[in-house]
């Protein structure tokens, strides 16, 4: 147990990524790899195997532990695909990683089942889903089969209201609701390794996301470690009048307010940049 700069004290955690135990004490930084030519920020850039290449190995340098890969956009009107579009997508990128990197570990972003067992097979050591199984009525039950560290996020109930802004009393108390309710569904069908996501950039104001990044230390209550992913969202670039390329200090204050209430992941573009942020945290508790 470590105090943070809120007089927390913060809970051991720690996730099995096929048999391989990575300890949480000290968050983890997780680099996003869109497969996708539509992404609101990069897209385009990185769908190919190339390119997808080189951008994981500079995020591996840069002080990424785990990377995202993502081979469907979920931004505003971004365009839907299947799994099997999703698995074409994917082709040969996780392997090909796997092959030259072995020591990365690599995290699926997908609410389809097919893909996760493609992914799977493929060498995937995390699912990451924006539905929270909502989406496809086969998720949950595929990544308990998987035994797989499964980032459940807070979301709307389907796909075409994922962006809707929801009118909420207390935004911390309706998350952490939705959050540990589908937790414990989760673990009754065995699944031992949950990470909570609140969901910034999913159907919230900007005054809810602003109040979930106060209340981070109450996501979960405690009981699972949090993922934060905040990175390049609007309701921290529009308020300002910039872009999403536009504030990165902006950005790691938001940062350094989480890892401080006990965030575990931060889930980036700017890798290098949280970097520096997560050093500067783990320093101060020392």
């Amino acid at each position: 147990m470590k105090p943070t700069e809120s007089g927390l004290e913060l809970p051991f955690f720690s996730m099995n990524c096929n048999g391989k135990l990575i300890d949480l004490s000290v968050p983890k930084i997780m680099g996003i790899l869109n497969m996708t030519p539509d992404s609101f920020s990069d897209g385009g850039k990185f769908n190919d195997e190339k390119n997808a290449l080189l951008q994981t190995e500079k995020m591996l340098a840069d002080g990424a532990e785990i990377i995202d890969i993502g081979p469907q956009s979920t931004r505003p009107n971004a365009e839907f695909l299947s799994s099997d579009e999703e698995i074409a997508r994917l082709g040969k990128i996780i392997s090909t990683i796997k092959r030259e990197f072995p020591e990365s570990l690599l995290s699926v972003d997908t609410f389809w089942s097919e893909t996760v067992k493609y992914a799977y097979n493929e060498g995937i050591d995390i699912v990451n889903d924006i539905s929270a199984g909502q989406y496809d009525p086969k998720l949950f039950e595929t990544v308990a089969g998987t035994g797989l560290p499964y980032i459940l996020m807070h979301v709307n109930p389907t796909y075409k209201s994922m962006h809707e802004k929801i009118a909420y009393d207390d935004v911390t108390v309706a998350v952490n609701k939705f959050l540990l309710e589908k937790a414990r569904e989760l673990l009754k069908i065995g699944v031992k390794d949950i990470i909570l996501d609140p969901g910034f950039g999913f159907g919230k104001t900007f005054e809810d996301q602003h109040k979930m990044i106060e209340e981070t230390q109450f996501i979960g209550l405690g009981k699972f470690p949090v993922l934060i992913g905040i990175s390049r969202k609007s309701f921290i670039y529009k308020p300002l009048g910039k872009g999403p390329l536009d504030i990165n200090e902006e950005t790691q204050k938001l940062h350094l307010k989480v890892l401080q209430q006990g965030a575990k992941i931060l889930r980036v573009h700017d890798v290098a940049e949280a970097k520096k942020t997560l050093d500067l945290y783990v320093t101060s508790l020392f």
